[in-house]
């Protein structure tokens, strides 16, 4: 082996090591982060004691500050503030790893999960859900909790209805992936006419969908971090399973059938599986932007364009990717914590322009000069 190709592979290894070393760092860094300074020393007490259940000695912040301020210290840390990074290292994974399946099916490096119009039927669907429970809820005839949890059950249904139309148009085996992803794209506007017009009608819905299309971690619970993380398992492991025949996909469709893979099957399963991945997303944390574009893109630069590889630590990456930008949402305005869709906004289309631009002689995909 020589010294070249051992380098190239101490490379590919060290690199993936590293990311989910860092993801690692994040989940414990995340919760000691907040608009509540708490010491880092009593946050990392805290943590330690509520996750080993003190069977591994230690204690809370109890013996440091009086009671009455510990007690509320853990509420914070473990009772909010853990549940929300969970929450975000979740709907990270499912958007990042969403977002390589549906570039390697539509081979296209700016392919995104929402770019199918799942976000804006999720968001019709919370919309309609706010429009209906509004004057329920005024009346006393449905409580928060009731509305808690009709609000991610209708966001969900609203982001399954486009990639459902995008997945029977593509049941017909002439349809080329580009015909697919315009459709999908036409979608997105379809909801986005539908979803101004019933904010047009509905103005005391106005800033309930306003905050819901900016993203965040309120819904974050133990019950709905375990209720994502069942559907995350089950459709995530099924899209990583998907790997090698995406490779073959990247070679043509026709290349692919001769290899011994069924291209339309493939596609109709994938975009399925990135439909449920991305909606269960969206039905709990609302709107976050480019988190599917950024991971991919970053594990592809780390580790090449295998997707045996790039699947699962797209997953990781745009997990890390979201962490960060929400700890940069409680940080960047003092005791404000903005909506997470801003941080990911802001670094996701900057780094939509640099893919768009970048000068690349040898590539005829976009931004490869003449």
């Amino acid at each position: 082996m020589g010294p070249s190709l051992r380098s190239r592979l101490l490379r590919a290894t060290a690199r993936p090591i590293l990311l989910l070393l860092g993801l690692l760092g994040l989940v414990l860094f995340s919760p000691l982060i907040g608009p509540v300074p708490i010491p880092w020393q009593q946050g990392l007490s805290i943590l330690f004691h509520q996750t080993t259940g003190g069977f591994l000695g230690g204690s809370d912040c109890s013996g440091m500050v009086p009671a009455p301020r510990c007690a509320i210290w853990v509420e914070i840390v473990w009772g909010a503030r853990v549940p929300a990074v969970l929450l975000a290292v979740l709907v990270g994974a499912a958007l990042g790893l969403s977002g390589g399946a549906l570039q390697g099916v539509f081979r296209n490096p700016l392919a995104d999960p929402f770019l199918l119009g799942l976000s804006s039927g999720a968001t019709l669907g919370a919309a309609a859900a706010f429009a209906v429970t509004f004057g329920l809820v005024s009346a006393g005839k449905l409580s928060g909790g009731e509305q808690a949890l009709l609000l991610p059950g209708a966001a969900f249904a609203g982001g399954l209805v486009p990639g459902l139309v995008v997945l029977l148009a593509a049941l017909r085996r002439t349809r080329a992936t580009g015909t697919l992803l315009l459709t999908g794209v036409s979608l997105n506007f379809l909801f986005s006419a539908a979803l101004s017009i019933m904010m047009l009608y509905y103005q005391r819905i106005d800033i309930q969908v306003t905050f819901w299309l900016l993203g965040g971690f309120t819904l974050a619970n133990w019950t709905n971090d375990g209720l994502v993380l069942s559907v995350l398992l089950v459709a995530g492991l099924a899209i990583v399973l998907h790997g090698r025949v995406l490779n073959l996909l990247q070679l043509g469709e026709e290349v692919a059938q001769s290899l011994g893979s069924d291209p339309p099957r493939v596609i109709r399963r994938v975009v399925l599986l990135a439909t449920v991945t991305t909606a269960i997303a969206v039905a709990f944390a609302g709107i976050i932007g480019f988190v599917g574009l950024v991971g991919p893109h970053i594990v592809r630069r780390m580790v090449g364009f295998d997707y045996r590889r790039v699947l699962p630590l797209s997953a990781a990456a745009g997990a890390a990717f979201l962490l960060v930008a929400w700890d940069v949402a409680q940080v960047v305005i003092p005791n404000v914590v903005i909506p997470v869709g801003i941080p990911t906004a802001v670094v996701g289309s900057m780094f939509f322009l640099y893919l768009l631009y970048r000068r690349t002689p040898s590539s005829g995909r976009p931004g490869a000069s003449g």
